[in-house]
């Protein structure tokens, strides 16, 4: 058996990976919660959420160029933070990669009923995790090229969409040759309607349709050239928001009234079926089926290697951190494959909740990760400077005070998860898994297991 995970991943399918995570379900149908909250001013929430998702992932991206590990942000915690941070952030993070993967399951489920309503929805949640769990424990050259097609079928989508509703906003296609123009912007209530609260109350909703993009430095222990291919899948990852979240929306909310938005399902099938597509619903459909493999593709992904990442630490039992011939963390893979079956018992339980449910209390999970990513990055930064180094072409721009700025973004966000009665149970549920965690952590000697793992490799 190998020692270690193998360098697989091409340019090609990291930058693809950070570009299916960016396009989700968020997107697809999302996207018309926050339009409902903000009208129009929702384009400046996105534009506003990406700035602070692009200073995180320069932050993350500095530090993976800097040691491509695939643990990445929790051994940067680990490293810059001290064990338990590292500990704490690292199993925080395979919690929610399980918590969405099941979410995403459950997504398949509920959107192959619309196509088969006499059938069970957890056969398909029972489905999609075996699929998805067995092409992930062949090599990861295949997990790459499988997330690269998930992903062209999203973006071409988009791109239809975005392509079809400006020929009808200024040449007419679809309004029988009248230009649409772009008064719609404007003309129901103005660009606030309801005012500077309503784009507020938007932005956590905004912020958790990025959530995944972090994927990205897990990836990093299996690609080939991380020096380049971070850079360059980091780095993208602002325009990427600008063209297919605030690009999609414009278009969007130019042809239509966005009071009427929220009431009519996902705005890419009503779009659709005005360009003249009657197919609009049925293909909306499969692209969303297809973005919530994707997303379980990239959570399986992210969580076995996680967990390969804490045993490796010792963290986590050493027997998860054996690697098999074909180069993938094969037992990290089936224990976390193993957790999310437990979504084919909820999905025959309860098959309308569940994804609410996970979602809700995901929020707090992926807070936390994301703060983790800036506190390193600046413990990170600081010891560079006292040592003197010299930094690294790829790095973080106006540094401390970006910094500052994000980490007090997340804390507003996690006020609001507190504000909002219905994503409050998210904190309830976080505190009680850190304070899990705490326990274990204590009671388990962790730290102990740690020194005595750190030993044995500095003799090897």
């Amino acid at each position: 058996m190998t020692q270690h995970l193998q360098r697989r991943l091409t340019p090609r399918h990291i930058t693809f990976m950070a570009l299916g995570m960016a396009i989700g379900a968020g997107l697809f149908l999302g996207s018309a919660d926050a339009i409902t909250l903000a009208g129009p001013s929702v384009l400046f929430a996105y534009l506003f959420g990406g700035v602070m998702i692009f200073i995180i992932m320069r932050a993350l991206g500095e530090m993976t160029v800097h040691d491509p590990v695939a643990g990445s942000f929790s051994v940067y915690a680990q490293r810059y933070l001290g064990s338990f941070a590292g500990y704490v952030t690292g199993w925080n993070y395979w919690l929610l990669m399980v918590g969405v993967g099941m979410a995403e399951a459950t997504a398949v489920g509920t959107y192959m009923h619309a196509w088969f309503p006499d059938w069970p929805r957890w056969i398909w949640v029972l489905g999609s995790v075996l699929t998805i769990g067995g092409l992930n424990l062949l090599t990861v050259r295949i997990y790459g090229e499988m997330e690269f097609w998930f992903t062209l079928i999203k973006v071409l989508t988009v791109l239809a969409m975005i392509a079809g509703g400006l020929s009808m906003i200024f040449l007419g296609w679809g309004n029988g040759g009248q230009p649409k123009g772009l008064s719609n912007l404007w003309s129901h209530g103005g660009w606030f309607p309801h005012g500077l609260t309503g784009m507020v109350l938007a932005l956590p909703v905004v912020v958790f349709s990025f959530g995944g993009v972090e994927t990205v430095g897990i990836a990093a222990g299996e690609a080939a050239q991380p020096e380049r291919t971070i850079p360059r899948a980091v780095n993208s990852v602002l325009w990427r928001i600008l063209i297919f979240y605030v690009g999609a929306l414009f278009v969007i909310m130019a042809i239509y009234p966005w009071t009427g938005l929220g009431t009519q399902g996902s705005p890419f099938v009503t779009t659709f079926a005005k360009l003249g597509i009657p197919q609009a619903a049925g293909l909306i459909n499969f692209v969303v089926i297809t973005a919530a493999l994707s997303g379980f593709n990239c959570t399986t992904f992210s969580g076995s290697r996680m967990l390969y990442s804490l045993a490796g630490k010792g963290q986590a039992p050493a027997a998860l951190g054996k690697v098999s011939a074909q180069g993938v963390p094969l037992r990290a893979i089936l224990a976390t494959l193993a957790v999310l079956l437990f979504a084919v018992l909820l999905n025959y339980l309860l098959p309308a909740k569940v994804f609410g449910i996970m979602m809700s209390i995901l929020s707090f999970n992926t807070v936390w990760t994301w703060t983790m990513v800036m506190l390193a990055h600046f413990s990170f930064r600081r010891r560079q400077v006292a040592e003197g180094a010299p930094l690294g072409a790829f790095r973080l721009r106006a540094w401390p005070i970006s910094s500052v700025v994000c980490v007090a973004f997340l804390g507003f966000v996690l006020f609001m998860l507190g504000y909002s009665p219905d994503t409050r149970v998210a904190l309830y549920v976080g505190a009680a898994w850190i304070a899990l965690l705490t326990v274990a952590y204590a009671l388990f000697g962790v730290k102990q297991r740690m020194r005595v793992r750190e030993a044995m490799l500095a003799a090897a």
